[in-house]
């Protein structure tokens, strides 16, 4: 039977000696070692603080004693256990010098390893100056062991090259270590102990506070480390204060929390490498490049206050002034009504700017980006500030700013809410679609509402594909609840004017604007998406509005596709009409808006004067005209190259014309584009002659395209229907997906094309399940922890393009700061950027070289100075290493897919293609460090392919499994 004596709580002390070849033995103090984690010492403090003398004495002589009997020569430790009442307990003597003597040294100046060569070399202690009543300590000293672990992964190993080392130093900082410099290998094979980081002050805490500046100063990528961990243990009270016991990591689960590093440089780094070695990380439309050109706006004016001016001389940044009050400030002091009503008794006509969102939409395929609409809106806040709103938001924008653009839709409109706190914010929210291209449950669109108020939205024009009632209600209704303006639109097609143009004639469109003022709305808008409103429909339409609702303030949203846009919009304003859309004249015309600068020059001097300044305009236009050229490959013009009348034949939608070109030219029918404008009128004609916006218009533009590459008319269509395979969208326009259209479903077309396929009666969210925020947030964060709940709605509208941002984030890190150029064809070698990733960090990045070789993994190294630091990183050529064999990685989120969880050897394999598994069962085991660890299945299921063999070397993220 064996025996041992259980010590509760205790401390672990060791005591330093030193012997010789003559019998002298002497102590140098003693050390604390209790931060310890699983009986492994993680800091150690010399000297033990708060340690009894009485009890320090009596160890240092038990210590000395015991090398002395045994004739001990050279360095060694004698260790112990040290309970709450002053008891102590032998453990046992390291008959070597310890990784933790360095602190010794730092608090007695004494070199332990010198002093090791002497006494081999026969020198006695004395000899050297060393008796007892000659060693002294002289402060604190604390050792923390950097070492390549994540501690927020149970410490698992981490290796791989590293990419930058920069290491914290200073007064009082002693750095041990050996192959630690940027381009160093960490192997799986050898221990995990990069640096030891020495501390020494007159007391505890300034100790603490040096260690902290140390490994605050340190940057290290490529590999995770415990710097975090090691931070939490000297920055906690506990510890500081010197009360320490073998229980503080485990009774401390704060020392666990940290805060991720953001790694932006190092990101920002290999994105611009993966651009300059695999080419546009975006696809680019057309071959035209983005100009290398910084778009000038003029300055705001100055703050010069005595306060401004202070502020200034201690940190060197300019204050602007506020910007005037606008109506945005009638709105919060106000509220909604109030707002309306302000907007209905102002005098002359008020302009709604698109140039933020429909302009470009139209235009340049919706690509503008975040860097560029904050350059200019300072100057519009200052400039701009009687205009009823600027569209900034929603529509396509959220979808791309994900999918393309790599950016936070919700991170856009709160920093322009920022720089604009004075012009009301409008969006484009498509009913029940919220700003999808689908149905989603009744809770998804209100707090989507909700949440864009908080975020700064204030005006949702909310649009309904098909007018259809219910969708356009549930949308106005939520806007509403979540405190914004309610703008209800008609979406506007055919011709009022036209006797002949019996479906969508007067009278449909007041008793719709009847049902929308009953509604509720605060404000009613005509979007005449195609741009088909004629100045003489306009006049009928409007007048006939304002006669039945005096009250209401009526909006007109326009298109310039036959470039009668501005005779419309001054037909309207005539008419009765208070607001209009307009785009900065660069960014007019086409199938964007009527240019700003027509209609405010036209209107100066009448009842309608818009009071803004032409020559505010003119500057502002200056911007857009210079910023348009970043966007080259985007460019409308390069298939479009002026308006066209065929619009009121077509009907085609200025947001769809550009992007439907495109499509054109991708799938080989570039040259047929006149066959595909006509196509779409038939194909409006067979679908029933319906509204057409997003969604429903993208449902007659797919029916186009089909019927121009399958050479089919009409009549082939009806004759067909039975055994064609019609695109999806015109599929579920048919079984009710989106919407009952107004006068029904095309017959027998539907019934040909449906069969037997189930019907939608109704609104179609209507019968969906409210989803569960909680559990899809759960969800993405099993793989992104650091999501927010904008993240989680942008997930609910959009759930693998979402996916795709955050892995892309996680990558790349903040590309939203990099110039537009840079983001879209990369840097320049030899060229020198600028990034300002935030308030007082800025980024200077140069390119120097792209390596011609490439590494047995098929990578090619680019090499950047980064703020006159040479870094480099390696980029998987992804069209010369398709011919190489390489270990395919596990794609991240996709949980069919099993990686290894760090590098490592492959000790068993656990399964076999074709097995079942149960969740948590062992697929593999691998080894690393000293440390193995059991791979388990994510799911229950079963497996379809094994990738590894008994020993392999596999690297992080290697697939192992692939379950089904």
């Amino acid at each position: 039977m064996f025996i041992e004596r259980f010590i509760e709580r205790p401390r672990h002390i060791e005591v330093q000696l030193l012997g010789d070849k003559a019998g002298n033995v002497v102590h140098l103090y003693e050390r604390d070692c209790s931060v310890q984690r699983r009986h492994q010492k993680v800091v150690e403090v010399a000297p033990a603080p708060g340690l009894d003398p009485e009890v320090r004495k009596k160890m240092t002589d038990c210590a000395v004693h015991l090398a002395k009997h045994v004739g001990y020569e050279n360095a060694g430790t004698v260790e112990f256990l040290l309970d709450s009442k002053g008891n102590f307990y032998f453990i046992e003597v390291n008959a070597r010098l310890q990784v933790e003597h360095t602190i010794t040294e730092e608090v007695t100046s004494i070199d332990l390893v010198q002093s090791q060569i002497r006494v081999a070399e026969g020198m006695t202690l004395p000899e050297m100056g060393l008796t007892q009543d000659n060693i002294k300590t002289q402060g604190f000293a604390i050792q923390c062991r950097v070492t390549t672990e994540d501690p927020a992964n149970n410490f698992q190993p981490s290796t791989g090259r590293l990419e930058v080392f920069r290491s914290g130093e200073g007064m009082g900082i002693r750095l041990d270590s050996a192959a630690t410099y940027a381009g160093a290998i960490v192997s799986p094979y050898y221990d995990s102990l990069l640096v030891k980081v020495i501390s020494h002050a007159n007391d505890l805490p300034a100790s603490a506070a040096k260690m902290t500046r140390a490994l605050r100063e340190f940057r290290i990528r490529g590999v995770k480390t415990n710097i975090p961990f090691l931070l939490n243990v000297v920055g906690n009270q506990k510890f500081l204060s010197g009360a320490l016991d073998t229980y503080f990591i485990d009774e401390n689960p704060q020392l666990f929390m940290f805060k991720a590093s953001q790694n932006r440089a190092q990101k920002l780094l290999n994105y611009l490498g993966q651009v300059l070695v695999n080419g546009p990380a975006t696809p680019l439309a057309t071959s035209i490049p983005p100009a290398d050109i910084t778009p000038y706006i003029p300055p705001v004016p100055l703050d010069l206050s005595p306060e401004a001016v202070k502020k200034y001389e201690l940190t060197g940044e300019n204050t602007a002034i506020k910007p005037p009050k606008g109506f945005k400030q009638i709105l919060q002091e106000g509220g909604p009504e109030a707002f309306a009503k302000a907007v209905r008794q102002n005098k002359g006509l008020l302009l709604m700017d698109t140039s933020f969102r429909d302009a470009h939409q139209s235009l340049l395929a919706t690509r503008v980006r975040t860097h560029d609409l904050l350059a200019a809106s300072p100057y519009v806040a200052h400039n701009f500030s009687n205009l009823y709103s600027m569209e900034n938001w929603g529509g396509a924008t959220f979808d791309v700013a994900l999918r393309f653009l790599h950016e936070c839709p919700w991170e856009r409109l709160e920093a322009m809410r920022r720089l604009i706190p004075n012009i009301p914010f409008q969006m484009l929210l498509r009913g029940a679609n919220a700003v999808g291209y689908t149905n989603y449950p009744d809770n998804v669109v209100y707090k989507f509402c909700e949440m864009s108020v908080k975020a700064g939205m204030d005006i949702f024009r909310v649009f309904d594909s098909l007018n259809y009632l219910p969708n356009l209600i549930l949308g106005m209704d939520a806007a509403g609840k979540a405190g914004g303006v309610v703008e209800a639109a008609i979406s506007y097609t055919g011709d009022v004017s036209d006797p002949n143009k019996k479906k969508y004639d007067l009278k449909y469109y007041l008793n719709l604007a009847d049902e929308l003022v009953k509604a509720g709305t605060h404000v009613l808008c005509i979007k005449d998406m195609a741009g088909l409103l004629k100045p003489q429909a306009a006049k009928l339409l409007i007048s006939a509005i304002r006669d039945k609702h005096p009250d209401v303030p009526i909006h007109v949203h326009t298109h310039d596709t036959s470039g009668a846009g501005v005779a419309a919009m001054l037909a309207c304003a005539q008419a009765g009409a208070d607001v209009v859309d307009a785009a900065a004249d660069s960014m007019s015309g086409m199938t964007s808006q009527p240019s700003m600068g027509a209609l405010v020059a036209c209107l100066m001097g009448t009842e309608q004067d818009t009071k803004i300044p032409l020559q505010k305009v003119s500057e502002y236009s200056a911007y857009w005209e210079q910023a348009r050229t970043l966007y080259g490959p985007f460019e409308c013009t390069a298939t479009m190259k002026s308006g066209n009348a065929d619009v009121y034949l077509n009907e085609i939608p200025g947001g769809q014309y550009t992007n439907l070109q495109f499509q054109a030219f991708s799938l080989g029918l570039g040259s047929q584009f006149e066959e595909v404008k006509k196509a779409y009128r038939e194909a409006n004609l067979i679908l029933g002659d319906i509204i057409k916006v997003t969604p429903s218009s993208k449902v007659v533009g797919d029916l186009a395209q089909f019927m121009v590459q399958n050479k089919l008319t009409a009549k082939d269509i009806e004759a067909k229907a039975e055994e064609l395979s019609f695109p999806k969208s015109v599929v579920e326009f048919l079984q009710g997906a989106i919407g009952q259209p107004h006068g029904g479903y095309p017959e027998p077309l539907r019934s040909k094309v449906l069969k037997d396929m189930k019907r939608i009666d109704g609104r179609p969210g209507a019968e969906m399940p409210p989803l569960d925020f909680d559990k899809l947030k759960a969800d993405i964060q099993e793989t992104y922890p650091l999501i927010t709940d904008y993240d989680v709605m942008s997930a609910a509208m959009y759930p693998q393009v979402a996916n795709d941002f955050f892995r892309i984030r996680e990558k790349y890190g903040p590309v939203k700061h990099l110039d537009t150029k840079t983001f879209l064809v990369g840097p320049t070698v030899g060229d020198s950027i600028e990034v300002k990733i935030e308030r007082g960090k800025t980024l200077d990045i140069r390119t120097l070289a792209i390596s011609d070789e490439m590494t047995a993994a098929g990578e090619r190294e680019v090499f950047f100075e980064l703020n006159g630091q040479l870094r480099s990183v390696f980029i998987k050529d992804e069209t010369a290493s398709k011919e190489m064999k390489i270990h395919p990685k596990a794609i991240k989120g996709d949980k069919n897919q099993v990686g290894a969880p760090m590098p490592g050897t492959v000790l068993s394999v656990k399964v076999k293609e074709g097995d079942k598994v149960e969740k948590g069962q062992a697929i593999a085991v691998l080894s690393a460090m000293k440390m193995e660890m059991i791979v388990q299945a994510p799911k229950a299921g079963t497996i379809q392919s094994v990738l590894i063999t008994n020993g392999q070397k596999l690297e992080g993220d290697d697939l192992i499994v692939t379950i089904e």
